[in-house]
């Protein structure tokens, strides 16, 4: 058995061989869930059991939380879940749930916002607009949070997240805080480096002034488009592919006759080829194995390796 006792924060934990975790939970205000079903907290509505599933309190209650984790404690941050493809076999370990916690979302001068990593993107696109300031509308059309918009550089429509970030705050598996500016991370498409035990909770972005009715007229005008195009009220996470350098996914996976192709409860959208639909009765697995023949059907024609844009994390059920 190994323990942790940690005097400061008052707050104890211990494991045992099978990593199960024994929390006073009056020692903090957060909601401690175990066996959570993760399906209820993914777009596709897919997914294991977390072992563990923590609700913070608030930004102070998590970082009591996660000052008491040993450090070889497996933790995985969600926000909605709109990237997320959870395998049946669950997650070891812990999940954090930020949606709701990590909610800062304020002016701080005239062209700067600071947003917390739990601010919906439609909520942050449509306060800056509210505040006459451009450049994020394109987060309107982005079903996910700001943390997962940090996290994988989140773009559409011709914009791209970091071309707007200033500054950000981490938090790591010790629960040590850290302000980093921009030109530490090395930016891509669709991608940050980011180490692997820290989390964004928050970021300043540097916006440009604009004129409020034409920022709504632009976020309407892009939503507009996207209902024309995705396949919105179904369960799906979105693209799931990156766009190949100078095409399209969506246009290589159309190409290759897979529009309408299915495994068990999931399908390739009809409307939009780069969307996989859960029709209802899905397993994670379905979608998997969805994604893997899509790749290796546009491979065997085109040549070209489409790489996911979703996360695909967890323990195929029946995994050792």
């Amino acid at each position: 058995m190994l323990g942790i006792e940690n005097e400061m924060q008052k707050m104890r934990v211990v494991f045992n061989n099978s990593m199960n975790i024994d929390i006073d939970s009056t020692l903090f205000r957060g909601e401690l869930r175990e066996q959570e079903p993760m399906s209820r907290h993914t777009s596709w509505k897919t997914g294991g059991d977390a072992e563990y599933f923590y609700v913070p309190a608030d930004s102070e209650d998590l970082s009591v939380f996660m000052s008491g984790l040993p450090s070889d404690m497996p933790v995985t941050w969600v926000g909605l879940g709109s990237n997320l493809l959870v395998r049946d076999g669950g997650l070891s370990g812990v999940v954090v749930s930020v949606i709701g916690v990590l909610n800062e979302l304020e002016c701080i001068n005239e062209n700067e916002l600071k947003i917390g990593a739990g601010v919906t993107c439609a909520k942050a696109a449509r306060f800056a607009a509210k505040h006459g300031l451009a450049g994020i509308e394109f987060l309107a059309s982005i079903p996910g949070s700001i943390g997962g918009a940090l996290t994988m550089n989140a773009g559409a429509y011709g914009g791209e997240f970091w071309r707007y970030v200033k500054q950000v705050e981490t938090i790591n598996k010790k629960a040590e805080r850290q302000f980093y500016s921009r030109d530490q991370f090395e930016v891509g498409y669709r991608s940050v480096s980011l180490a692997a035990d820290e989390w964004f909770v928050g970021c300043t972005l540097e916006l440009n002034i604009s004129n409020k009715e034409e920022i709504e007229k632009n976020i309407k005008q892009i939503l507009s488009e996207r209902a024309a195009a995705q396949p919105l009220g179904q369960h799906s996470c979105g693209s799931v592919f990156r766009n190949p350098e100078k095409d399209h996914a969506a246009r290589l996976i159309d190409s290759c006759g897979l529009k309408g192709k299915q495994i068990g409860g999931a399908v390739v959208s009809e409307k939009h080829a780069n969307f996989i639909i859960n029709t209802g009765d899905a397993t994670s697995l379905d979608i998997e194995t969805l994604i893997e023949e899509v790749q290796a059907t546009v491979f065997e024609k085109h040549a070209v390796k489409l790489i996911p844009e979703v996360r695909i994390i967890g323990e195929k059920r029946g995994a050792q």
